[in-house]
Parts: structure tokens; C-alpha cells; sequence
């Protein structure tokens, strides 16, 4: 299960997304997902959907990278989802007891399932297409406006770019504990919830001391390198627009305006 959380890996290939600018690409999943809540249709959840499909084809990822970071999460998104087919109203298809499933219900289980796997799916493109590098410059020159108001923003984005790049690297030392726990006899797999989570304290221990470890040698990486944050630093890469940057923002703003008219114009909430 470890192995399935590809957060935060970069892949590297040739690709038109490769290619976009990073800050394109982070408004891109902003908007995507701020319209996946926007659409209250099935068309206007389609939309968003196909808008999805299409930023993983053209990635340059295989598609068995994508379903491999969903295996991760698709317990929670059938829990979610059979917790809200008991919640909603209209039509009652079946009834047991106090528990019934209505047409609403199933409404609301679907859109829910959908929207958290595009999420997941849109934010697992932003980071295959994107290295922790360019994550780190884009937030910064998003966020430059907020230094008129003595925002911290270089500190801020090289935190969430440092927490990023580290998912994958504490997932793969996750995973050496538990194998290494294992092989030692430790069985986390067998009883109850309240064994398994004692089971896991032999592996959360060693996973924090290597944590901290790493911690302070970034950070003494950093000092023997004068790092005093974003005062008077220049970039070796400076970002620029492209005509190729534009055309990939108008693609999803024309997404999210479909989105939002079919929020508008249709009434019928199945369609």
C-alpha cells in the first residue's frame, strides 16, 4: 500500500505538459478544482472529467502510474461514497429500517467519487509533469504580490516544495521499516485495529529519528551553502510565457466556462 502513493514523484519525459510553464499548470489545477464543486450536472462533471483525461494524455505518463496512485486511496472513496448513498433525498429505491437509498443519495455518492478521484488524478498530473524546482519558483512568482505585506512568500513556497519532494522518500523509507520490521517476525497484518496500531509503533519510531536526521542535514546542507533565504537571490531559470503556455490556459478556462454554463442553463440535475 506504501509502494501506491505517488504523490509528489516526478516523472521524467518528453511531453507538451513537461513543457508548460509551472505557474500555467498551478493556476490550471486550481481552476479544476474549484469547478469540479462548480459542476451540479453529470454534463458539467463530464466536462471537468474530460478535462482531466486529456491533461493525462498529454503527460507523456503511462496510465498505469496514475491507476497505481489511485489503489491508495480507493478504500476511502468507496466509504465516502457508500456513506452518502445513505444520505440524500428523493425517491426511495430501498429501504432497511431507518436506512434508506434514494435516487439523491446515489446522486450525491457519484459526484462524490468522481470529484475526489479527479482531484487526485489532476494533482497527480501537476506533480508527474512538475519537479519540486519549478513547484517552488511558480508559487513564488503566484504569491510575489504578497512581499508588498511582508509575506514570507520565497520561505513559504521552499517549505511546501521541501514537504513535496520528501513524500517520496519518507514512503520508501515507510516501506524498508516495515519490510526490515517484518522479516524480524513482526506481524502488522493479523488481529484487531487496536494490534495493528500498536504494531505500527515500531515503525513509526525509526521513520521519525530518520526524519529529524534528514531535517538537520538539509538543514546544515543549507547553511554551508549561505542559504538566508529569498533576499537578493537570482534564478538560473527565469520563467517566460510561451505561446504554447496560453494556448493550455485557454483550453481550461474554455472547460471551466462549459462548466460553469451548464451550471447555469441546465436544470435538470441527472443530465
Amino acid at each position: 500500500m506504501v509502494r501506491d502513493i505517488t504523490l509528489g514523484q516526478y516523472v521524467i519525459a518528453k511531453s507538451p505538459l513537461h513543457r508548460t510553464d509551472p505557474r500555467i499548470k498551478l493556476v490550471s489545477l486550481v481552476l479544476v478544482i474549484a469547478f469540479l464543486f462548480v459542476a451540479n450536472t453529470f454534463s458539467g462533471l463530464a466536462v471537468m472529467t474530460a478535462l482531466v483525461l486529456l491533461g493525462m494524455c498529454c503527460s507523456g505518463v503511462r496510465i498505469s502510474q496514475y491507476l497505481r496512485s489511485l489503489r491508495a486511496v480507493i478504500i476511502l472513496v468507496a466509504f465516502t461514497s457508500v456513506f452518502n448513498l445513505f444520505y440524500g433525498t428523493g425517491d426511495v429505491l430501498v429501504q432497511w429500517g431507518f436506512l434508506q437509498i434514494t435516487t439523491g443519495g446515489i446522486r450525491t455518492a457519484i459526484f462524490v467519487a468522481v470529484r475526489i478521484l479527479m482531484m487526485i488524478l489532476a494533482s497527480c498530473v501537476l506533480t508527474f509533469t512538475t519537479s519540486p524546482n519549478q513547484l517552488c519558483d511558480a508559487m513564488e512568482r503566484l504569491l510575489k504580490p504578497l512581499t508588498y505585506v511582508k509575506v514570507p512568500v520565497h520561505e513559504i513556497a521552499m517549505m511546501m516544495t521541501i514537504a513535496i519532494r520528501f513524500i517520496p522518500t519518507l514512503l520508501e523509507e515507510t516501506d524498508k521499516i516495515m519490510s526490515a520490521q517484518k522479516a524480524r517476525g513482526a506481524d502488522m497484518e493479523s488481529g484487531g485495529l487496536i494490534s495493528r496500531a500498536k504494531a505500527l509503533i515500531p515503525v513509526l519510531i525509526p521513520l521519525f529519528i530518520s526524519s529529524f536526521r534528514r531535517a538537520f542535514d538539509l538543514a546544515m546542507a543549507m547553511e554551508a551553502r549561505c542559504y538566508n533565504g529569498g533576499k537578493g537571490r537570482t534564478k538560473l531559470r527565469v520563467l517566460q510565457l510561451q505561446r504554447a503556455d496560453f494556448i493550455v490556459l485557454m483550453i481550461v478556462l474554455l472547460f471551466s466556462a462549459a462548466t460553469l454554463l451548464l451550471r447555469i442553463f441546465v436544470t435538470n440535475p441527472w443530465w
